[in-house]
């Protein structure tokens, strides 16, 4: 089983994989938890690129080195590791290529869905949760924990397009997404991750 982490930057989604994580291992599933971009060598040498190069990066570079990322990530880590019985968590996958640089770059969605395809190995999720959070409550967040990267630093009218694009994303695909009320409180977040992976195990 593959389950992505979706949602806009201070969204909590990557505490609500550590989370899911033990829960699942406490069922009794073999469960391995990563990330796109950096679940790789070569990832973790592209995301640093992604998400610290101080100059500018032209969207249609950004979103190739993004797919670059998956390309190897897919082939070596994840299908490996699904064809061996594991239950894979990812932090991000296709959906965020499609709501960051489709929706917030403005490049074609309908090229970037198929270079993912390509990227993929047409490997989609199983289940995907999409943490759901207004712009203004993610960047008091990340402001409150951390230094902000290259993308947490664009504009907030950015990042109200992220979430508007997950949102049309999950709008399309209403089988394979949970929507996670992100603006709650961790556990109440918890609360609401629990159900969906009990409902999708069921």
């Amino acid at each position: 089983m593959f389950i992505t982490f979706e949602g806009a930057d201070g969204s909590g989604k990557s505490t609500a994989i550590t989370f899911a994580k033990d829960y699942l291992m406490s069922l009794g599933y073999k469960v391995h938890a990563t990330r796109n971009p950096g679940g790789t060598e070569l990832g973790i040498r592209l995301r640093e690129i992604l998400l610290n190069y101080d100059g500018e990066v032209e969207p249609l570079a950004e979103m190739l080195m993004f797919l670059a990322d998956r390309a190897q990530h897919v082939s070596k880590e994840i299908k490996p590791l699904l064809e061996q019985g594991y239950i894979v968590l990812c932090d991000r996958y296709i959906d965020s290529t499609v709501a960051y640089q489709g929706y917030g770059r403005d490049l074609s969605i309908q090229q970037i869905e198929t270079m993912n395809s390509i990227a993929t190995q047409n490997l989609k999720p199983d289940l995907t949760l999409l943490f759901n959070i207004s712009t203004e409550i993610a960047m008091q967040r990340i402001d409150s924990t951390r230094t902000k990267d290259r993308l947490e630093s664009e504009m907030s009218e950015f990042h109200h397009k992220v979430a508007l694009g997950y949102l049309e994303i999950a709008r399309k695909e209403p089988e394979r997404f949970t929507i996670i009320d992100a603006n709650k409180a961790l556990e109440k977040v918890q609360i609401q991750v629990k159900k969906a992976i009990e409902v999708f195990l069921a």
